[in-house]
């Protein structure tokens, strides 16, 4: 099935799984949904993703919960989307939820969080912000 916009699938698929409590979900396979699910591993928002070899390739990611079954991802969204695009420079890349959260984006060097793109004063897309 196409999506028109397959991040914004991505990101729904994970937050509807948070919120069913389901252990895993599986995502259909890009390299652009990789990257994101490797910046979510690295800040600590997932707990694990593999790619599975099928007659179609999956990206299954391991959701990450907290001792009494409360979700790490507390919130979810898409910033830029296909309708209008959001950019933004190094210095005018969004802090989430004060420094609790993660913004994800896209810079010319490849897809990374908000706080390697400013480290490397590198300004971009913005796709997503993870709380």
């Amino acid at each position: 099935m196409k999506t028109t916009d397959p991040i914004a699938d991505m990101l729904t698929r994970i937050r509807n799984a948070t919120i069913a409590r389901n252990p895993t979900t599986e995502l259909p396979y890009s390299r652009m949904k990789l990257a994101i699910a490797k910046i979510l591993k690295d800040e600590g928002f997932i707990e694990d993703f593999s790619v599975t070899k099928e007659k179609y390739p999956n990206i299954r990611v391991v959701l990450k919960y907290a001792p009494n079954r409360v979700s790490v991802i507390t919130g979810i969204k898409r910033i830029s989307r296909p309708g209008l695009r959001r950019y933004a420079r190094h210095t005018a890349i969004p802090r989430v939820r004060s420094g609790l959260g993660t913004v994800i984006v896209s810079t010319p060097m490849g897809i990374m969080s908000g706080h390697e793109a400013r480290r490397r004063r590198l300004g971009g897309e913005l796709l997503a912000e993870v709380w």
